[in-house]
């Protein structure tokens, strides 16, 4: 059951929640979870938006790109070790996350990218805009710390690629109970 909720009644929970990792949902080739850390919740045009950032060598931004969309799934509680292990550390497009976090999915309302059970408030989005960072206009010690040149951007758990910034409309917001 999904329990329909005001998001901005729940910022607060959001905001926190997301440096401890919350889950990027994405749903292109099969069902991918990625964790992350960083993002942004608020007003964009007029419109409720949820700001991602993705790597250019992830399997999520393919996904994203192919599809439009993505779900983000926040959990109540601390989020659970194994989940942020799996979807944290493994490549969607290596392994099957679902399986071996494990995950329950939930249909989704709005969109075609399945929200996750273990971790309820759901924010389904459709990508409005995505733009490219330029890392030369990034703050040379942001820029030294988060984009290290000297790592292959293809290695796992590299950083050296700036990120794509999805801006995605929150055309659903619950609770899965």
């Amino acid at each position: 059951m999904k329990e329909k909720i005001d998001f901005t009644a729940y910022a607060q929970k959001i905001t926190e929640a997301l440096p401890r990792g919350i889950l990027l949902n994405t749903n292109g080739d099969k069902f991918n979870a990625m964790v992350i850390g960083w993002g942004a919740l608020g007003t964009v045009w007029g419109l409720p938006a949820f700001t991602v950032y993705v790597r250019e060598h992830r399997y999520t931004k393919a996904q994203l790109d192919r599809t439009g969309e993505f779900t983000i799934s926040i959990p109540l509680e601390k989020p659970d070790p194994k989940i942020t292990k799996v979807c944290g550390q493994l490549s969607g497009k290596d392994v099957d996350k679902a399986a071996q976090a494990p995950l329950t999915l939930e249909e989704p309302a709005a969109n075609s990218t399945p929200g996750v059970r273990e971790y309820p408030l759901t924010l389904e989005c459709k990508i409005l805009y995505a733009q490219e960072q330029e890392l030369s206009r990034i703050p040379e010690d942001i820029r030294a710390k988060m984009y290290p040149q000297d790592i292959d951007g293809s290695a796992t758990g590299a950083n050296k690629d700036p990120h794509t910034a999805y801006i995605g409309q929150i055309v659903d917001a619950y609770i899965i109970r």
